[in-house]
């Protein structure tokens, strides 16, 4: 049987250019997330998922269920988490300008929220590897650079773990105008947060 279906894409606020997807047909409509990070209140501000003043009746969710588990009953929000990160970096970059944060990013995408805000409010740039596959993303560009010279890096290598351990960072950085870095690092994980 053939049967017309609305599919209707909503922002799921997990990395650029994530979505979930609203089926909608005959025969009611289906929710599937996949993996989402949306705060207390943005799904009320989702026209699309409303009718008229409602919320539009939805038979079905499928949920992306990686943290349905007692030990992330508590997630802090994206807010608090960012607060917490801006305090850390802010008291220890003010020490002196050897003093650096290594952001032990294992994705490639997902923390761009994290490097602009950094950036705005500290006025540190962060390092990156390479710019080009933020090239479509023309708001973040501004607040990376592949200058190694920044007090905030979020550069990456195979063996990051065991750079970090000898107090170098990821691209080989250990020392400014001859004087060793003191570095920090920062692992903004949900899943790593969870297991601890």
């Amino acid at each position: 049987q053939k049967e017309d279906i609305e599919v209707t894409l909503l922002p799921a606020g997990h990395c650029p250019g994530s979505v979930m997807f609203l089926f909608q047909g005959e025969n009611g409509t289906v929710l599937y997330t996949g993996d989402f990070r949306l705060a207390k209140g943005e799904a009320a501000r989702m026209e699309l998922l409303h009718s008229g003043t409602r919320v539009k009746d939805i038979q079905s969710v499928y949920l992306d269920t990686t943290f349905c588990d007692p030990k992330f009953y508590h997630i802090p929000s994206r807010e608090e988490c960012l607060s917490g990160i801006l305090e850390l970096v802010r008291s220890w970059t003010s020490l002196s300008r050897y003093h650096v944060v290594w952001l032990n990013c294992k994705a490639a995408y997902g923390y761009e929220y994290l490097f602009i805000n950094l950036s705005e409010e500290l006025g540190i740039k962060v390092h990156v590897n390479k710019l080009d596959m933020f090239k479509n993303m023309s708001e973040i560009l501004c607040h990376i650079t592949t200058d190694r010279h920044t007090q905030i890096h979020a550069c990456r290598h195979p063996r990051d773990d065991d750079y970090f351990r000898g107090n170098r960072l990821p691209c080989g950085m250990t020392c400014r105008n001859g004087t060793p870095l003191h570095v920090i690092s920062i692992k903004p994980s949900t899943m790593w947060f969870g297991e601890r």
